[in-house]
């Protein structure tokens, strides 16, 4: 059997790559993890998605954001609770990728959503 491409996980945007155990049920994985399996996507991760694509729409086609830009539009204002949704703002950026809709660049060029580290910014999809 040859190695099937790589799918992308439903929760965290990760690529998953394929495992010898998964070779039976490889058309039903859709998590990298137990951990993603846990979480899935919840309505603030859809709400997050949301917030991207539409502060993307407002600025000029070439311009990027950043994920606290939609952590700030998603959570609260006050004490900076906004801050624990960065991670789930990556999160979101990473499914968006996966659905061709936004990049996520660092240094203006685009890179690879599932090994990128440091900070990031999400364009538009070219």
């Amino acid at each position: 059997m040859s190695v099937p491409e790589p799918k992308t996980c439903a929760s965290c945007g990760r690529a998953i790559e394929w495992r010898k155990k998964w070779e039976r049920d490889w058309d039903s994985v859709k998590y990298c993890s137990t951990s993603c399996r846990r979480h899935g996507v919840t309505d603030t991760d859809r709400r997050l998605e949301a917030a991207i694509l539409d502060l993307l729409a407002a600025r000029a086609r070439t311009s990027t954001i950043c994920p606290s830009d939609a952590a700030r539009a998603v959570g609260p204002a006050e004490d900076e609770g906004w801050r624990e949704l960065m991670e789930p703002a990556r999160r979101a950026a990473r499914r968006l990728v996966a659905a061709g809709e936004v990049e996520i660049t660092q240094g203006g060029r685009v890179v690879d959503p599932s090994t990128a580290k440091g900070a990031i910014r999400i364009r538009r999809a070219r």
